[in-house]
C-alpha cells in the first residue's frame, strides 16, 4: 500500500483496512491509554480524532513502536499528524520476539531526543508499548525492574503466558544481572544482553510448563 492518501476513495480504502484488519474495531471499545511518567504517555493505535484531541491536550510528539513502513495505519497516522501539527516519530520493535539490541538502543536514543509531551503506541498498547514504557521507566525515570514490570499486566491487555511473555523475560535476565552487580540500562543492553539466549530460554521455559 502506498504511503500517500492521494484520493477520498484511498482514504476510505485505508480506514476500511485499519478498522477492519488492523483490529480498529477492537481499539474504539477500548483506549489502553495512561500516564507512566510526568509529560509521557502509552496507549494503542490512535485515530485521526483522537490525534486531533490529543494536540488540544498539549501532545506535539507521537512516537510510534510499529517501525516506518508502507501501510494504511502508517499513511492514516502521518496525514493526521501533519494536518494537526503532531511531530510523528518511528521506532520499530516486535512483540513475540527476543528483542534486538539495536532496536532497544535506537529507542533510548529517541527517548532522549524527543519532546514532552509525548505518547508511545504500538497496534494495541497491549506488548510493545508495555516493553517501550517499562524501558522509560528503568533508563529515563530510573525506577526499579520491579517498578517498571508494572507495566507488564492484564490491564494493558498484556498476558506474560503467552508468546508476549518473551518480553517480560527480557527485564527478568536484566534484573539477574543486577544481582551480580550495578550496571546501567543502556551499558547491558550494549555490551552484555544476548538475543539469543533469550529466545533460548524462553523456548526451553514453554516446554516445560506444558
Amino acid at each position: 500500500m502506498s504511503a500517500r492518501i492521494n484520493s477520498i476513495w484511498q482514504r476510505l480504502k485505508y480506514e476500511a483496512h485499519v478498522f477492519f484488519i488492523d483490529h480498529g474495531m477492537f481499539r474504539a471499545l477500548y483506549r489502553n491509554k495512561a500516564q507512566i511518567a510526568p509529560g509521557v504517555y502509552r496507549s494503542n493505535y490512535p485515530t485521526s480524532a483522537q490525534i486531533m484531541r490529543l494536540k488540544r491536550q498539549g501532545v506535539n510528539t507521537i512516537l510510534s513502536l510499529r517501525g516506518q513502513f508502507d501501510g494504511a495505519f502508517n499513511a492514516l497516522e502521518r496525514d493526521a499528524c501533519e494536518r494537526h501539527g503532531v511531530a510523528l516519530m518511528f521506532v520499530s520493535l516486535g512483540a513475540r520476539e527476543a528483542p534486538k539490541a539495536r532496536q532497544i538502543l535506537d529507542l533510548l536514543k529517541t527517548f532522549k531526543e524527543i519532546d514532552l509531551p509525548f505518547l508511545m503506541h504500538c497496534k494495541s498498547g497491549a506488548d510493545r508499548a508495555s516493553l517501550a514504557s517499562a524501558i522509560y521507566l528503568i533508563a529515563i525515570e530510573g525506577k526499579s525492574v520491579a517498578e517498571a514490570r508494572q507495566m507488564f499486566s492484564v490491564r494493558f491487555i498484556h498476558f506474560k503466558w503467552t508468546k508476549t511473555g518473551i518480553l517480560d523475560m527480557f527485564l527478568d535476565m536484566y534484573e539477574e544481572r543486577l544481582e551480580q552487580g550495578p550496571i546501567a540500562f543502556q551499558d547491558w543492553v550494549a555490551d552484555e544482553y544476548d538475543p539469543e539466549a533469550l529466545t533460548h530460554r524462553f523456548a526451553k521455559r514453554r516446554i516445560t510448563s506444558r
